[in-house]
């Protein structure tokens, strides 16, 4: 098995840096207008295709411009199944771009729900809202850790490459298994540790909001999910990620550190379950 502990017993940041750092990334990223960043560090010209990340041409066309940042790692949709009518809420919202295709496959009788903790990114996009004519989606400010949504009234959770940026991800997860009605699902995409990170790389504020010293491996995050209450844990590795991944750092390949993945999960159709 792949060692993914770390290579030393420095601490890394606390909370309040890691969400510091996250939080003005993000509010920088909301406020450029002309940003399409990626999950890299800053000042590298990375950004992702989106078509890289499992968007179709069909689905990039489907959203006016604005909304598509290039900052998620797997399309996170295209796990999901959703269906008409469906209740949807996206974790770490940024501009909207997954809350207007999900949007487009619950229909009208269907809702999404975007949450985000920068309030540069909320009124981004609440703007897109507009733009694209989605009278089916809203945006509330609030951390993952803490959603400002109701027990028991989502039927599905989506969320991409955004967990990893919480420095209480056991939270996250007892929070997404609050707001899920039974039988309800999470369909996630998120980057996942592989082997262990460099200490410099690990205590870096930039290298936690981008996407890579905040991941964990895969049997912690397995252990987070059940400790939550959830059944039928599926995460998947996506090997090809390494195309993208090995962009987001000029100085080294990260894709020797972390794998994109996608997880999935459900709520027993009974809390007793």
């Amino acid at each position: 098995m792949t060692d993914t502990t770390t290579d030393t017993d420095e601490p890394a940041l606390d909370e309040r840096e890691q969400r510091a750092a996250v939080r003005e990334r993000y509010a920088d990223i909301a406020m450029d207008s002309s940003s399409s960043a990626s999950c890299c560090e800053d000042g590298d010209d990375c950004g992702s295709d989106s078509e890289q990340l499992g968007y179709s041409a069909e689905e990039l066309d489907a959203v006016e411009p604005g909304a598509d940042l290039g900052l998620g790692c797997v399309n996170p949709t295209a796990i999901a199944g959703l269906g008409e009518g469906e209740r949807v809420l996206d974790l770490g919202s940024g501009a909207g771009f997954d809350c207007f295709l999900a949007a487009q496959e619950v229909g009208p009788e269907g809702s999404v729900v975007g949450v985000d903790m920068t309030p540069a990114m909320i009124e981004k996009a609440r703007d897109n809202v507009e733009a694209n004519d989605a009278t089916n989606v809203e945006f509330r400010l609030g951390e993952i850790e803490h959603l400002p949504v109701a027990d028991a009234s989502v039927d599905v959770i989506l969320s991409n490459c955004v967990v990893n940026l919480s420095p209480a991800k056991p939270q996250v997860f007892r929070e997404a298994f609050r707001v899920l009605r039974p039988g309800g699902r999470l369909a996630i995409s998120d980057v996942v540790l592989t082997a262990a990170l460099p200490a410099d790389v690990r205590g870096d504020p930039s290298s936690v909001a981008s996407c890579i010293a905040g991941a964990s491996p895969v049997p912690d995050l397995e252990s987070m999910l059940a400790d939550a209450g959830f059944e039928s844990v599926a995460i998947e590795p996506k090997d090809d990620s390494d195309e993208f991944i090995s962009e987001w750092d000029a100085k080294r390949d990260l894709s020797d550190y972390v794998v994109a993945a996608t997880i999935e999960a459900e709520k027993p159709r009974s809390d007793q379950a």
